[in-house]
């Protein structure tokens, strides 16, 4: 029988070229999106952290990890928003092993 919801982590960097509320702003749109197509768990904020190479000449980013469950087909769609938005330096949806 295939499983009906799966539980995923989804670690988001966005640029510090945004300022404070800006980037709060993001961290809520990704929570509500997760709220409205799933099941949002813990949001963990890592804040500021250097970045292990430079993208688009930034050396650091703003990072948020938010863990969620939903339907198989929903980390998708998070994908294809995330990559729209601006202000998102790089960001990985994977599903969450051991949970």
């Amino acid at each position: 029988m295939a499983k009906i919801t799966e539980k995923y982590e989804a670690i988001i960097v966005f640029s510090l070229k945004k300022d404070e509320e800006q980037i709060k702003a993001l961290t809520a749109k990704f929570a509500d999106l997760i709220k409205e197509n799933g099941t949002l768990g813990e949001i963990d904020e890592w804040g500021k952290r250097k970045l292990a190479y430079e993208i688009n000449y930034e050396s650091e980013g703003y990072y948020v990890l938010y863990n969620f469950e939903s339907k198989p087909d929903f980390p998708a769609e998070l994908e294809r928003v995330i990559n729209i938005t601006d202000g998102v330096l790089r960001s990985i949806v994977v599903l969450a092993q051991g949970k």
